[in-house]
């Protein structure tokens, strides 16, 4: 098949400079739905890319993003909302973005251009086959990325992507290649919309099966997050209470001496000679 990039193709929508709030903001709404159905058609390659991270991660390997600008900033993001949420260590998911931090916060577009660079960030981390990193580009065609990838395979490291453009370059350098077809973008090219919707939808979906999966909820609850905050304590108290029918004083002395919901709860039990 051949390679079109569909990511660059002209809206659908046109002469928006015409539109109404109301009328834009309907016009944005229907193609996110687009992206959210794109999404769910994308669900068997999600899982096969999921499975090989549970495993890689229970074998005492991490888990690795790549990416550049909006796919950059969206695999950090999600990598650093791990410690918080799951209580992870924060080299148990990385983040790399081209150009490093600084490109958080501003564009450093010619930084994607080196197909080099990002094995050099990746070595900084001493990565090795335990590990798997996966790419993300919404054009599939992002040098630093496809690059990154493409030695990561020829040093035996597992490789996955998130691409939203059919047979792109990133998907032939990937082991677990997700392509999730989003089609044009409401505003020409301006893949921070649909295609980082659907990134965004598709990162989520991997970090929380994945933590599910390694044992850090219990039922559907966070045990394990970081208590960092008064609403994050409160929230822990109320599990801690709800779990073992004791008054929200002694869940608050519980948490504040061991720190978290799963280990509050573990130290209770164990004191009383429970078997949970």
């Amino acid at each position: 098949m051949t390679f079109k990039k569909i990511t660059e193709a002209d809206s659908h929508h046109n002469n928006l400079e015409q539109k109404k709030i109301l009328e834009l903001l309907k016009c944005i709404h229907e193609e996110d739905q687009n992206a959210v159905q794109s999404v769910g058609k994308a669900l068997p390659q999600i899982e096969l890319l999921i499975e090989r991270v549970v495993s890689q991660l229970k074998n005492g390997g991490r888990l690795f993003y790549i990416g550049a600008g909006t796919s950059g900033r969206l695999g950090v993001l999600d990598a650093s909302e791990c410690p918080p949420t799951f209580g992870t260590l924060p080299e148990k998911v990385i983040g790399i973005i081209a150009g490093g931090d600084d490109a958080l916060r501003n564009s450093i577009e010619n930084a994607e251009d080196d197909t080099e660079q990002a094995l050099r960030d990746l070595n900084h981390y001493e990565i090795n086959t335990k590990d798997i990193v996966i790419g993300i580009a919404a054009s599939g065609t992002t040098p630093y990325v496809v690059g990154g990838l493409k030695e990561c395979q020829r040093k035996g490291i597992p490789t996955g992507c998130i691409t939203c453009n059919e047979n792109a370059p990133l998907s032939s350098v990937s082991d677990f290649p997700i392509e999730v077809i989003v089609g044009p973008e409401f505003l020409t090219g301006s893949s921070r919309m649909k295609a980082g919707t659907a990134q965004k939808l598709i990162l989520n979906m991997i970090t929380t099966a994945t933590m599910i999966q390694l044992g850090h909820v219990k039922g559907n609850k966070m045990v394990d997050m970081q208590l960092t905050n008064n609403k994050l304590f409160s929230r822990a108290t109320r599990m801690v209470v709800n779990e073992l029918k004791i008054p929200v004083s002694a869940a608050q002395d519980l948490l504040k001496q061991h720190k978290s919901v799963r280990n509050s709860i573990y130290a209770y039990n164990k004191k009383r000679g429970n078997k949970e």
